[in-house]
């Protein structure tokens, strides 16, 4: 089984400008959206086990997350929370299910360029922009390094992989890229600061208004 809980919270939004419902949706989308699927389909998985226990575990869940709670991004509390949520949630799957087959793993995509969500984040994004130079690989990531990592932790290349979280980003977080990385701190989080100009804060506009 692999779960991605898709564009949730794909906008920059200030903590004090962001509604009780806008955060709780986002959570509600990631987190008790990976909860209910999880919980959906452990009765199969937990019979798949049954039934090819001899080669090692066979029952995989897969979660997508991001990096984003690893540096707490500005303006992005929400995701932040989220992400987490989900990658803890995998952790006491891992602990719980490994003893009866079943492991339980995060992938933890960077940027990855010509996507929606990406679009909805990077300030005059557009489709072939030059990636940015303090990128360690010089270059966005693509679906299919996504895919290429999700194959390897279905395979049995991945058996005695549980618990963990593979991230997928080039080393991006490691030099400070996240979303919101065109508004310079401190000044994208002071009172009269504008990042009124990614496509996110309309949905936040929006969002603020459920």
């Amino acid at each position: 089984m692999a779960f991605s809980a898709g564009a949730a919270g794909n906008f920059l939004a200030p903590l004090n400008s962001l509604s009780v419902n806008a955060f709780k949706t986002v959570q509600e989308i990631d987190v008790q959206g990976s909860f209910n699927v999880t919980k959906a389909c452990l009765p199969y998985l937990l019979e798949s086990t049954k039934r090819h226990s001899a080669s090692g575990p066979s029952g995989r869940i897969i979660f997508v997350s991001a990096t984003n709670h690893y540096t707490g991004i500005p303006l992005q509390s929400h995701v932040n929370v989220a992400k987490a949520g989900v990658d803890a949630l995998s952790a006491s799957i891992a602990i719980e299910y490994g003893p009866l087959g079943i492991t339980s793993n995060v992938i933890a995509p960077g940027p990855i360029g010509d996507t929606e969500g990406f679009s909805r984040l990077v300030k005059g994004w557009s489709p072939g922009q030059q990636p940015w130079k303090s990128l360690p690989l010089g270059r966005w990531g693509v679906v299919k390094d996504i895919a290429d990592a999700t194959v390897f932790l279905f395979s049995d290349a991945a058996n005695y992989v549980n618990g963990e979280v593979l991230v997928v980003d080039g080393a991006s977080w490691r030099v400070g890229y996240g979303p919101g990385r065109d508004y310079p701190y401190p000044d994208s989080v002071m009172p009269d600061s504008d990042i009124s100009s990614t496509v996110g804060r309309s949905r936040q506009h929006r969002a603020s208004k459920i």
